[in-house]
């Protein structure tokens, strides 16, 4: 029996146990390791989505203690499965491992993506903060415009009971005050509701596929940081970012999506500089040179604008994009300074855990992230925010801190959404493949998963 270890952060690790090493009586996995996402090690992997095989669930440890997790376990197999990180870092671990005696491993489509019964376009990135998020939007308003039923499946950000969470269903703002969804969760799911467009998300994507693909003509996969869709897509978008220029060649497994794209969407072109835009086309060209390529904006607008000439300003940002993401600033920022704010640094007055934040992110100088995955994190946002000396908070998240946080001071709400700028358009694409054969044509069988269905 081979004995095996997957590195995680809540999300891809558990999707490829279920999928792939659940059932196999040959694996034994005997830890979940952790990184990326706060509180999650010291928790355990439940008997009840764990399976038969194991009933007293599997550990999830830190990532720090691999090495004599794999002494003291006679680990034979080591598996990355998490995302938005250098190639680098990929291979430091797998030295780690190797160093201990182990072999390491990458699961790929073919292992891991599930087939659905209806016609999918999947969203991803090649990295964590390029516009996944307003893509996905862009794409379900399109298809709700043109008559079809659109039901989201979102990459699992699963924070909470695990058990509970195997299969959630979000249709209103009321659904995500039962679940007590994060901050983090809140931002990707909220703008979709605002739209009338169901959430599906959980830990057991097989069944939260066939829950969703039951009230959908087509299901749209709204990917997380710069992962490879969990469902075979009929069509694959990709967004890149020429504000981090080289990066689709650099993170993993950022240019996995690049190669595997239908469309390669190089957003933000309204603030990249030209020279950057350019870099990203002859990148794309390098290693997916049938892609499609759009150009987008994303157009920034601020609520109360007349708030911020001349003003001590702190910025709240999208906490992903801004931490592992690696962006020093996101639209909050950009807002800010458009518009005459003195932006204040955050960093003096950081409580808790949002100080270590700052420590283990040293990039960050000018923006706060708005770490929010529990309660006490969304506390100590809030007196991080009390104690700064800021006459007025710009919030650059994807969701209105207002409603969540009790603010002292006056803030102003950023937003941004995705505005094509080159021809095909979204809308001419979707078109286009729906008219083929009456809808989007699915992959022939054997058929590489996320390959082109044409």
């Amino acid at each position: 029996m081979t004995r095996v270890v997957i590195l995680g952060a809540g999300g891809r690790d558990f999707h490829n146990f279920n999928v792939y090493f659940r059932e196999l009586p040959e694996y034994r996995v005997v830890a979940f390791t952790a990184t990326q996402i706060p509180d999650i090690q010291g928790r355990v992997y439940p008997p009840s989505l764990a399976g038969p095989r194991y009933p007293d669930g599997i550990p999830i440890v830190a990532e720090d203690v691999l090495t004599d997790l794999i002494r003291r376990e006679d680990v034979d197999q080591v598996v990355f499965a998490y995302s938005d990180v250098s190639h680098e870092h990929v291979m430091h671990l797998a030295s780690q491992a190797l160093a201990a005696g182990a072999g390491f491993r990458l699961l790929g489509p073919t292992e891991t993506m599930l087939l659905a019964n209806v016609p999918v376009i999947s969203i991803g990135a090649v990295r964590t903060g390029s516009g996944k998020s307003q893509t996905a939007r862009r794409i379900a308003g399109i298809l709700r415009d043109l008559g079809r039923r659109v039901v989201v499946i979102r990459h699992p950000m699963a924070y909470g009971d695990l058990a509970r969470q195997a299969v959630q269903r979000f249709a209103v703002f009321a659904d995500l005050d039962r679940a007590g969804v994060t901050v983090e969760e809140r931002e990707e799911y909220e703008p979709h509701l605002a739209r009338g467009t169901v959430v599906y998300a959980g830990v057991d994507y097989t069944a939260v596929l066939r829950q969703a693909e039951q009230e959908a003509d087509i299901i749209v996969w709204d990917g997380g940081n710069n992962d490879f869709p969990f469902i075979r897509p009929d069509r694959h978008i990709v967004v890149a970012d020429p504000h981090r220029p080289g990066h689709e060649l650099r993170y993993h497994p950022g240019e996995t999506n690049l190669r595997m794209a239908d469309v390669v969407l190089i957003n933000k072109v309204d603030t990249a500089d030209p020279e950057d835009v350019e870099t990203v086309r002859r990148n794309i060209a390098g290693v997916n040179p049938t892609a499609i390529i759009i150009e987008a904006a994303s157009p920034i607008t601020v609520d109360q604008p007349g708030l911020l000439a001349g003003r001590r300003a702190i910025v709240v940002e999208d906490g992903p994009t801004v931490t592992h993401g690696e962006m020093p600033y996101g639209a909050g920022y950009l807002a800010a300074k458009r518009h005459g704010a003195r932006v204040v640094d955050p960093r003096p007055f950081a409580v808790g855990s949002i100080r270590e934040t700052f420590r283990a992110y040293p990039h960050l100088e000018q923006v706060l992230p708005a770490m929010g995955y529990g309660q006490a994190q969304l506390h100590e946002l809030e007196e991080t925010l009390r104690r700064a000396d800021a006459e007025v908070i710009v919030i650059g998240t994807p969701i209105d801190l207002r409603r969540l946080l009790r603010l002292e001071r006056p803030a102003v709400r950023v937003s941004y959404e995705l505005e094509e700028r080159t021809i095909p358009t979204l809308m001419d694409l979707i078109r286009s493949w729906l008219q083929t054969r009456g809808g989007i044509r699915r992959a022939p069988d054997g058929a590489q998963p996320g390959g082109r269905a044409d």
